[in-house]
């Protein structure tokens, strides 16, 4: 039977008066709270050793322009990407409990030959830009970038232990106008622990057969009719938190788009915190965390 809390979701613009005081105050609060505004700003009002389990998605590069003043995702160079997320990441390996966890969903993305615009794709039209980062140093025109290796070994670099990549395979992934490669149908997930030591709940989620849980998968997307842009599935965060948290713990999100970690994580049974730059998401978070449930009750 789905849980369901009834403390009602918070929201604050990280701009009010009353945010930071909500934010220091998260680790006892039973409520769930949302912040708008920059989760590098936002996060350092978070007590340290309090976040049990990160489950997030960031922006990734070159590939949608929100825009947004200040968002992550759009930098000229690939380093200053790389930079911003880093900074975000210490900041929740800072708020992680000794034995916390970071699930990590990235994406890859191609150099752009050195267009500053992107076409629309006639069977993906949300691809189209009208700004573009240039091809980084070093690498050439129509290169595969590495996105989620270069950033796992960055925050590797920083101090995170990285311990599983899964690989996120889409059975119905997005067709692409491609007659030289192969479509894309997979993402990265990485799994970081904060210390040698971590939960780790193998008995939460099992494999086929009984087996320990593989590597690799098999998650079909499912798009938020809400949310003009990707979205990860729930079905990609229930493993993350059941294998991460347990019922009770704080789990974090700060980059929370259309607000699938947050759903997840409250109908498991969590407690969460999110932060989000872009308030017309946070609007979207809002009426799905209030939509009556099949009880006819809330999520929140």
């Amino acid at each position: 039977m789905q849980r369901i809390r009834p403390e009602p979701v918070r929201v604050l613009a990280a701009a009010e008066p009353e945010a930071p005081a909500a934010l220091a105050a998260v680790d006892r609060s039973p409520a769930p709270l949302i912040v708008v505004g920059d989760s590098r700003e936002g996060l350092k009002h978070v007590p340290a050793d309090c976040v049990r389990c990160c489950v997030t998605s960031p922006p990734y590069w070159s590939l949608r322009d929100y825009h947004i003043p200040g968002q992550i995702g759009l930098e000229a160079e690939l380093a200053d990407y790389f930079a911003s997320l880093v900074a975000v990441f210490e900041e929740v390996r800072r708020v992680l409990t000794p034995d916390g966890t970071l699930w990590l969903n990235i994406g890859d993305s191609y150099t752009s030959g050195g267009r500053t615009w992107r076409a629309p794709d006639k069977k993906n039209p949300v691809r189209a830009m009208n700004v573009r980062p240039p091809t980084p140093d070093g690498l050439k025109p129509k290169d595969l970038i590495g996105v989620p290796w270069r950033l796992a070994f960055a925050l590797q670099a920083a101090g995170w232990y990285l311990r599983a990549d899964i690989v996120w395979n889409k059975p119905n992934c997005q067709p692409e106008s491609v007659k030289d490669r192969p479509t894309r149908s997979h993402e990265m997930l990485f799994l970081f622990s904060k210390g040698e030591q971590y939960h780790y709940d193998p008995s939460a989620i099992r494999g086929p057969n009984g087996r320990n849980l593989r590597t690799v998968w098999d998650i079909p997307t499912q798009p938020y009719k809400e949310a003009h842009f990707a979205t990860f599935p729930p079905a990609l965060v229930e493993p993350c938190v059941a294998l991460g948290s347990e019922p009770g713990d704080l789990v974090l999100d700060p980059f929370l788009g259309s607000g699938t970690t947050a759903e997840v994580a409250l109908r498991m049974g969590r407690r969460f915190l999110g932060i989000e730059l872009n308030p017309e998401y946070v609007e979207i978070v809002r009426r799905r965390l209030d939509r009556p449930s099949a009880d006819g009750r809330r999520v929140v």
